[in-house]
């Protein structure tokens, strides 16, 4: 069986058992729920709204079929997707953190229902809701963990290593940066409205603001730390600055690199926009487009969607010449 062929085997199994167990288990319990049931809570942490019993059960199935659809469509007329790692690793992500954040939602809507008279006595979400949000993530994690055994094909324009014409004793240094202004509006955005739910809540508002504001001005804050990326080469290495405070930073000594490149590469090939994947197979995905992409010498790689990408692979590539014959050559 080839690369594509497993892909699919296990893309499609996997979509069929999510798909059972999401029409299964409603249908299984649908004696002892409520219908309509509670698909919404407000503020005050009781539930606020309701949906029919059989249009919560379609849209779950709906939307899992779509995605699970887009996955399979792409694995079938994509090959590019399955040939490399990182697009059959954010194919896997996609499907298996999908599928247990569908699975999460619907077992704690069943749950806060279960043996309720009618949805507005439903049982508060509490705690439970990190079950969806862990489902995402561990499911996101272990999807693509499955997906990145096999080749991983190297593209034509790494065939051919392109370097500057540096003399010994001259030095160089690479700069580009790249911004993605909507997630920067995206993150302001959400930091004014954390800081709007403060305000209340020092005002005499909800309980309840206090945990909105610090996690909208958490997301905001993560959204603002990686809206953007400056990517600097030297001799010591590269590194990333992130923010427009610079911060946090990533290193990567030059004596890692066994070679870079210029590659385009866009967010429905690598799961999306911000850091995508594993380490050892990682996209930092600002824009679709011109990337700078790093081969350690280890197997793995590293993305990073910014300009004049070709010049600063030209570069690197200089340096780890100079690193493979100087004093301390590996």
């Amino acid at each position: 069986m080839n690369l594509r062929a497993r892909f699919l085997a296990v893309a499609v199994g996997w979509s069929v058992l999510v798909a059972v167990v999401l029409v299964a288990a409603p249908l299984m319990l649908r004696d002892r729920l409520p219908d309509p049931l509670a698909t919404h809570w407000g503020l005050s942490g009781g539930p606020d709204r309701s949906t029919p019993f059989a249009a919560f059960l379609l849209f779950q199935v709906v939307v899992w079929v779509v995605m699970a659809g887009v996955v399979v469509v792409s694995a079938l007329v994509g090959s590019r997707s399955i040939r490399r790692r990182s697009g059959r690793m954010g194919l896997g992500a996609l499907l298996g953190g999908g599928g247990l954040f569908l699975l999460g939602i619907e077992a704690l809507t069943l749950a806060v229902n279960l043996d309720a008279p009618v949805w507005w006595r439903a049982g508060p979400l509490g705690w439970g809701a990190l079950i969806a949000v862990l489902g995402l993530v561990a499911g996101g994690w272990l999807g693509a963990i499955a997906a990145r055994p096999g080749p991983d094909e190297v593209p034509e324009a790494s065939a051919g290593v392109r370097r500057l014409s540096l003399g010994a004793d001259q030095r160089a240094v690479w700069v580009s940066s790249v911004s993605n202004v909507p997630l920067v509006a995206l993150g302001g955005s959400l930091l004014a409205a954390g800081a709007g739910c403060a305000v209340f809540a020092l005002l005499g508002g909800e309980s309840t603001l206090w945990s909105m504001a610090g996690t909208l001005i958490f997301v905001g804050l993560v959204g603002m730390v990686f809206s953007s990326v400056r990517v600097q080469v030297t001799e010591e290495g590269i590194v990333l600055f992130y923010g427009p405070l610079r911060l946090p930073r990533w290193r990567v000594p030059i004596r890692r690199v066994e070679r870079a490149w210029s590659e385009e590469r866009f967010p429905s090939g690598v799961g999306g926009w911000g850091i995508r994947g594993l380490p050892g197979a990682t996209t930092v995905m600002l824009r679709g487009g011109e990337c700078l992409v790093l081969g350690y010498v280890s197997g793995g790689r590293l993305a990073i969607s910014i300009d004049d990408a070709e010049n600063g692979a030209a570069l690197i590539n200089t340096l780890v010449a100079r690193e493979s014959t100087g004093p301390g050559a590996r």
